[in-house]
């Protein structure tokens, strides 16, 4: 069992009481929060062997005391009053640290909470650990495409509320405990570092055209079915990192978020294409993320957002990338374009949110009205909201070593998937592979649906990959039509596609209605070879 919750050795306790007005996107969450759709951020670092539990619990004390702006809670008030406000405690109000459970099916239901439980922000701090026992019979020893862990070892698994803390706070957290736990000293981590480009930032970033993104379209429920759906699904995928070669061998100029970007682009074209839907502008709201990574980094939401087009600036295009094989040309066309676009998003200076959400919060009227007037304000501009979400750590700058424990094998995180956009995508990358989860809302997408787009996530991320021959470049061929996973993915039979659904993305002019050729009702997840969370 897990050790009460003990002093923390010395450690010197920062004073309580300071309280910080809400930021923006603290703000923002906070009046559009729902009981539907949990604003919960979940991060989970898969290690090869055992924690010691009252050694765990002490380093992650350690880990709160030194980042003390993660012990917080909302101060209670009533809505006239001109703002949210949070109040640093100091201390733990309660031990975030519990037993997440031993056995094949632990880890499964520690992610069911994760994605349906979101920690009070009315107690300090706003977030749990549960630490999972992997105990034999979770197949083959690493992590696989559906992100099950190794036959033993542990699982951290990392439960914030959203309205107070983001995944690189949470993961800079989670890096301050391993070496508390381990008793080394913190190493000196570099910031994200930017690809240089020569001369000044490009200008246009996809915007000159303002036209109304698609949705991605809704699987085969009836829809009464699909409102009366609450919460949110995921699913796990472990990748190979693409390679960034032209199809002549030179190295490319864009980066592996950009090839993330242009295959979440793609997937959802395709998807939307199989289930009759035409194409249309894809847009995806890309966090911006510009901290330091140490352990002075600022704790919170530090992250601003951006939304990148995904049009093709050739409009023939479109038609080449929806091909039976799409077209190597196009793609690397659509990736130039995209790293022209978010070199110049991310050169750029803006409020975290926008102008139009630092009016809303601006204290001028009490949080009671701000509140209104932001709800209202999100169900009026629902239809222009991007596409999708497509958040990408990149390479875990932390070594997360625990110690006698080992080294992280697998570092997953996903984000809230919340309608009107309902569909996330997160990436990490740890020791050469990439993973990704993709989190939906049940009130778009069932099980079955998400593991088809997993599928074509896979295929389409393949794409992006090139060699010096083009023609050879991984997902090439047939199988990048159909929606197979990778057959270098760890588990290559983990989301295959339906088999009696054509193949998304198949060979459809952009702008034809077809029919839909799913029977009413959606296969079990079952069928999936991994159940979804």
């Amino acid at each position: 069992m897990i050790a009460p919750w003990a002093p923390a050795g010395g450690t010197d306790t920062p004073p309580g009481g300071v309280r910080i007005p809400f930021p923006t996107v603290d703000e923002v969450s906070r009046h559009c929060l729902s009981d539907d759709e949990p604003e919960s951020v979940h991060i989970e670092v898969h290690l090869p062997g055992r924690l010691d539990p009252a050694r765990l619990r002490t380093a992650f004390r350690r880990a709160l005391l030194t980042h003390s702006r993660v012990l917080v809670r909302e101060v209670p008030g009533r809505r006239h009053r001109r703002s949210f406000e949070w109040e640093l405690t100091g201390e733990p109000d309660s031990d975030p640290v519990g037993l997440g459970g031993r056995g094949p099916d632990a880890l499964a239901a520690a992610r069911a909470r994760a994605l349906s439980a979101c920690p009070p922000l009315t107690l300090s701090p706003p977030l749990r650990l549960e630490v999972v026992e992997m105990d034999g019979g979770t197949g083959a020893p690493g992590p696989s495409a559906a992100g099950e862990a190794s036959q033993t070892g542990t699982v951290l698994l990392l439960t914030m509320h959203h309205t107070a803390l983001d995944a690189p706070s949470g993961l800079r957290l989670l890096a301050t405990t391993a070496e508390q736990y381990g008793g080394v000293d913190p190493v000196p981590v570099t910031g994200r570092v930017r690809p240089g480009r020569p001369g000044p930032a490009p200008r246009g970033t996809g915007r000159a055209v303002r036209t109304r993104p698609v949705r991605v379209a809704p699987d085969s429920r009836p829809e009464p079915v699909r409102a009366r759906a609450v919460g949110n699904g995921m699913l796990q995928t472990d990748l190979p990192v693409p390679r960034r070669v032209t199809r002549d061998g030179d190295h490319s100029p864009w980066t592996v978020n950009d090839q993330l970007l242009v295959a979440a682009s793609l997937m959802v074209t395709r998807w939307n294409v199989s289930r009759g839907r035409p194409a249309g502008s894809v847009r995806i709201t890309m966090p911006v993320d510009d901290r330091p990574r140490g352990t002075e980094m600022p704790m919170g939401n530090g992250t601003r957002l951006v939304e990148v087009a995904m049009t093709p600036e050739d409009p023939h295009d479109t038609d080449l990338l929806l091909g039976e094989r799409p077209d190597l040309a196009a793609v690397a066309r659509l990736l130039r374009t995209t790293a022209r676009r978010t070199h110049a998003l991310k050169s750029a200076q803006g409020a975290p949110l926008g102008a139009g959400a630092s009016l809303l919060t601006a204290p001028l009227l009490p949080v009671g009205i701000r509140g209104v007037l932001t709800r209202g304000a999100r169900r009026v501009a629902a239809p222009w909201m991007s596409t999708a979400l497509v958040t990408n750590i990149g390479r875990v700058p932390y070594t997360l070593d625990f110690g006698d424990a080992g080294r992280a094998t697998a570092v997953w995180f996903s984000a809230p998937a919340r309608m009107p956009r309902g569909l996330s995508v997160a990436a990490a990358s740890t020791g050469g592979r990439l993973h990704v989860t993709l989190r939906w809302s049940r009130a778009l997408l069932d099980d079955a649906a998400g593991a088809d787009l997993v599928g074509l996530f896979a295929a389409s991320l393949s794409t992006t990959s090139f060699t010096s021959a083009g023609a050879n470049a991984p997902g090439a061929g047939p199988g990048a039509a159909t929606g197979e996973v990778d057959a270098t993915a760890a588990d290559a039979e983990a989301t295959p596609a339906r088999d009696h659904a054509p193949g998304p993305g198949g060979p459809y002019h952009r702008d034809t209605h077809h029919p839909d050729p799913t029977p009413g009702g959606a296969r079990s997840a079952q069928d999936h070879h991994k159940r979804p969370s």
